[in-house]
């Protein structure tokens, strides 16, 4: 019986890295996600694929699309489309590296990586301002109805949103404390929701619950840094991409022209969203794509 990648609903790792590939031209799919099937326990390394790959091998999934760009209100965010994606877990930045190395030789013949990313821990499970990540995920049978499909032909499967998020941290030190709490709707001391927060802070723009349906998705985000640049590593799993886009489109204001305060300091730099099928005897199920 198919389940769950188990790295979704696992607990994060020290570390982990992001790694997002284009297919090469002409080049066949199916030898190199045959071995990716083998190689891929679904726990250490969790495997994402996307619309154009999905496309090419004649097999929808209808939940699965391209996601979505949008301009306004001085903001641009991208769509960054990908074939495929890789989120390696562990705790040692060599045994990652090395063990990428290994997946990239395997995929070498019809991939190529685009953007390769380090992500970590930071303070017991906090976003690099301070700030507590994924206070509100649900947790045990109400995580997996939020982040598993049950449709017959992809049972055991998730959807996941992929964004890499810039900070400005200068612009965010120059706020006070208060202008910070308000921002995200939380006090950072002690993550407690402000019982008087604007209409933009970033709690209130996602309160999973105030939607209709409700809008819960399952966040495994992680802090990254690279030289002077830094930020989250934003991923969201759930049973289709819904909720995630009901969330994402009141943040940008589309709703009612308030925007999620989070923009004052941050930005996406990057928009994919993947499929992540099930795993089967320890290995990845690719029966839906005839794989």
């Amino acid at each position: 019986m198919a389940s769950p990648q188990p790295g979704i609903l696992a607990p994060l790792t020290p570390l982990a890295r992001y790694a997002s590939y284009h297919l090469i031209p002409g080049a066949d799919p199916r030898k190199s996600l045959r071995a990716l099937r083998d190689a891929a326990d679904g726990d250490q390394t969790v495997v994402g694929l996307g619309l154009s790959l999905v496309s090419l091998l004649e097999c929808g999934i209808d939940e699965l699309r391209v996601f979505p760009e949008f301009s306004g209100f001085g903001l641009d965010v991208p769509s960054t489309p990908a074939a495929l994606w890789l989120w390696l877990r562990g705790t040692d930045r060599g045994e990652l590296y090395n063990r990428h190395r290994a997946l990239d030789a395997l995929l070498g013949s019809a991939f190529r990586a685009d953007r390769v990313l380090d992500g970590f821990i930071h303070g017991g499970g906090r976003d690099l301002t301070g700030y507590e990540d994924g206070t509100e995920n649900p947790k045990g049978k109400a995580a997996i109805a939020a982040a598993v499909s049950e449709r017959e032909g992809i049972a055991g499967s998730s959807f996941v949103a992929v964004q890499q998020w810039q900070h400005d941290l200068s612009r965010y030190d120059a706020m006070s404390t208060e202008e910070q709490d308000h921002c995200i709707g939380r006090r950072r001391s002690d993550n407690e929701e402000l019982e008087h927060s604007p209409e933009s802070a970033h709690v209130k723009r996602t309160a999973q619950e105030s939607f209709d349906p409700e809008a819960f998705v399952v966040r495994r985000s992680m802090p990254w840094a690279e030289g002077r640049d830094c930020g989250l590593l934003f991923t969201a799993f759930g049973c289709s991409f819904d909720a995630f886009e009901a969330q994402f489109r009141r943040m940008l204001g589309v709703e009612d022209g308030t925007m999620d305060a989070l923009f004052t300091f941050t930005r996406p730099l990057t928009g994919a969203y993947f499929w992540c099928p099930p795993v089967k005897n320890k290995k990845l199920d690719l029966s839906a794509l005839n794989v």
